[in-house]
């Protein structure tokens, strides 16, 4: 099935079709990691967007239940370079073709994705219609200039669950990994379990998996719950999760944040930390073509340390609006010097702005929840 890939610029890209046959439009980002195209598409950060993959191969290894980070896939579409028909892997459950499918993302394949990542880098993400019922390239162009901009738009509270829930961290599919603690440290003292509570901004699976290995019980509420009702739980810690769209419209979030704190720890993630950053007094920015992909080189300002790390994010937190007298800038992006972390020097609150639950991604950066626990046993006393 012929497609087509009509951006807001009047760039037009022709391949074939896979997957949803049909029409989806979103904002139109690159990924460049190796591999993880499942955990991708379910990572309700990228809600709005159409993700082009850069490594040439995808759906080679399948699909399966266990690399879902949410119920669903929440990108809108999916552009490779060759889609594979077939699967190759002993985890594999259902070929991917048939996922995309049945879950309706359009996958456009067989185009030049080395060109169309050269060009949103060059010109920056933009909006773009994917088509394999159009055949009219100036109508998908026109089509495009008029999707809403990711600009002022709060989508955390779109893909947010609607009602709070407890992490069951006795199913199967929440114990892949080994623990970060000791098992007998886990198992064996309850009066060292930590009481959670979690922001769904987008959250992902295996966030929930870590805080539950590091000896924590995670209660989730939604995106809009207020901090009186989240101090009412009586947590131990509050985290704040990943997420899509722009902070600045989650002034709920950032409302419930400065309520928060010095009453209790708070740890952020992604979206979580531009929250921080604008609870904190400071600004937050879109970046050019932001950052998506498992190779971005952090530096621990602290220790020296580079930590290879996982993004996906389009905006970013402005260091020179946090107030350095009260906030220490703990991590910065060695790409292009993005701030990539902060921590309130005398209240019990950091963050980060890449994924150190990674999913996919590598490891470097499993220290931060044991930080979080470590923050929390102290505060507990």
């Amino acid at each position: 099935m012929q497609a087509i890939l009509a951006l807001e610029d009047g760039r037009i890209f022709r391949g074939h079709g896979h997957g949803h046959l049909g029409e989806c439009q979103g904002e139109v980002v690159f990924n460049t990691s190796l591999t993880g195209y499942q955990e991708i598409a379910t990572d309700p950060s990228y809600a709005g967007q159409i993700v082009v993959l850069t490594n040439p191969q995808i759906g080679n290894y399948g699909t399966n239940r266990a690399d879902n980070e949410s119920a669903r896939p929440f990108i809108e579409g999916l552009i490779v370079r060759e889609f594979s028909a077939i699967s190759s892997n002993w985890r594999s459950e259902q070929v991917t073709d048939e996922y995309m499918e049945r879950y309706s993302v359009p996958v456009l394949a067989e185009i030049d994705t080395r060109a169309l990542v050269r060009h949103l880098r060059d010109r920056g993400v933009m909006r773009g219609v994917i088509s394999t019922s159009v055949a009219d390239a100036n109508a998908l162009v026109h089509r495009a200039r008029n999707i809403r901009k990711m600009d002022g738009t709060d989508l955390a509270k779109v893909v947010s669950t609607k009602v709070s829930y407890e992490f069951d961290a006795s199913d199967p599919r929440n114990q892949m990994g080994e623990p970060l603690l000791p098992t007998a440290l886990v198992q064996n003292s309850k009066e060292r379990e930590l009481n959670v509570v979690a922001y769904d901004f987008g959250i992902k699976q295996n966030i929930l998996r870590m805080l539950t290995r590091d000896g924590c019980r995670v209660t989730v509420v939604p995106a809009e719950t207020s901090a009186e009702d989240v101090l009412a739980l009586k947590p131990d810690g509050v985290f704040l999760s990943n997420g899509p769209g722009d902070p600045e419209p989650v002034d709920y979030a950032v409302r419930a944040i400065r309520n928060m704190l010095g009453r209790v720890p708070v740890f952020g993630i992604c979206l979580g930390h531009q929250l921080c950053g604008l609870a904190l007094g400071g600004r937050t920015y879109k970046l050019k073509f932001g950052h998506h992909g498992g190779n971005h080189p952090v530096r621990n300002n602290a220790t020296g340390k580079i930590e290879i790390t996982a993004h996906n994010h389009n905006f970013a937190v402005d260091p020179d609006s946090i107030n350095a007298n009260e906030v220490e800038l703990t991590h910065v992006d060695l790409n292009d010097q993005t701030l990539e972390g902060l921590r309130h020097k005398t209240l019990p609150l950091f963050s980060v702005q890449y994924h150190p639950e990674a999913a996919p991604g590598p490891h470097d950066s499993h220290y931060l929840f044991r930080d979080f626990r470590q923050m929390m046993e102290e505060w507990k006393g």
